[in-house]
């Protein structure tokens, strides 16, 4: 699979992915769309859309979805989509859990809840084979958005994961039990930028993939990569595993360049590339320093607005 350019407009080889089936993809539209001359803008500059902002009770799936939210490249927003489509699923009256894989524990900050250094949340169920639900909390942000935190201590995990015996599935069989304890509808994994085995895990536990694409040349060139690495996941260790969602991340309508890379990506990813686009915000970007997310910080932002939507387009995709 291969990456090139042509006369610099982006372009990016999909097509290892072109056999497989996508998600259903029925859109009947969920609310009444937005009045762009009722929307101002704030001191920052982004807009804000005055609409009801309470979401609307959104489709449950017929059997839980379980989703990676994986980029190679970082930077391009995985952990930010991750927090702010399980915030808003949460919201629309379903059951989610956020996986932190990530020892630097962004997701868990986001969402509100304790990951300081001792904390209990992931390590203990890679490592020590505890069950999900004895250390997921729930966040402040909605009784139905629980999180399995990331504490420091996960940094050791890559290191002590390799001299144990079905190191790739350790948490595939804990999500297994999760799911028939908790009744859950959807699973988010967020995971560092790279593959070593917290993130393996979280691929062979899975079986959607959920890529954020920047709106930016390199950002393509972190596609291709990763389509390598589910193409070799998805021969050898987890063969559920399909790519179902793709979302476009800091796009900047101004330019032309975003245009492009938008353009490209669903040239060549039609049916996987959800509708809504994520703006570049300052909200988005400083939401989690409230620990929050931008759609419980600032919920009538264009960011809020833009993941709202994706969240409901992901939810009826899956709608029975």
């Amino acid at each position: 699979m291969a990456l090139f350019f042509r006369k610099r407009k982006p372009t990016i080889d999909n097509e290892p992915w072109k056999d497989h089936a996508s998600v259903s993809r029925e859109t009947t539209p969920r609310r009444a769309a937005v009045d762009p001359s009722a929307s101002v803008e704030d001191e920052y500059g982004d807009e804000i859309v005055d609409y009801a902002t309470a979401s609307s009770a959104l489709p449950r799936p017929s059997s839980p979805r379980i989703f990676v939210v994986a980029n190679q490249k970082g930077g391009v927003g995985k952990t930010t989509t991750t927090v702010n489509i399980a915030t808003a699923l949460a919201l629309g009256g379903l059951n989610v859990l956020v996986v932190d894989t990530d020892p630097q524990g962004n997701a868990s900050t986001a969402l509100g809840v304790e990951h300081s250094p001792g904390t209990k949340g992931t390590y203990e169920v890679l490592l020590e084979g505890v069950g999900i639900i004895e250390h997921a909390q729930p966040s402040p942000h909605s009784p139905n958005l629980h999180v399995l935190p990331a504490a420091i201590d996960l940094a050791a995990a890559e290191l002590e994961l390799v001299n144990l015996r079905g190191r790739e599935h350790r948490m595939r069989d804990a999500i297994e039990q999760y799911v028939e304890e908790s009744g859950v509808d959807y699973i988010f994994f967020d995971c560092p930028p790279s593959l070593g085995l917290l993130t393996l895990n979280a691929l062979v536990a899975s079986t959607e993939i959920l890529v954020p694409i920047q709106c930016e040349y390199y950002a393509l060139e972190g596609v291709t990569q990763l389509m390598r690495t589910i193409a070799r996941v998805k021969g050898n260790l987890n063969d559920d595993l399909e790519l179902s969602t793709i979302l476009l991340t800091m796009f900047d309508q101004r330019t032309n360049l975003s245009r492009e890379v938008a353009d490209e990506v669903r040239k060549h990813f039609p049916t996987q590339t959800l509708t809504p686009e994520i703006p570049r915000s300052v909200r988005i970007a400083e939401a989690p320093s409230f620990g929050q997310t931008v759609i419980t910080y600032q919920p009538k932002s264009v960011g809020a607005v833009a993941y709202q939507a994706a969240a409901e387009e992901i939810a009826r995709r899956g709608e029975v």
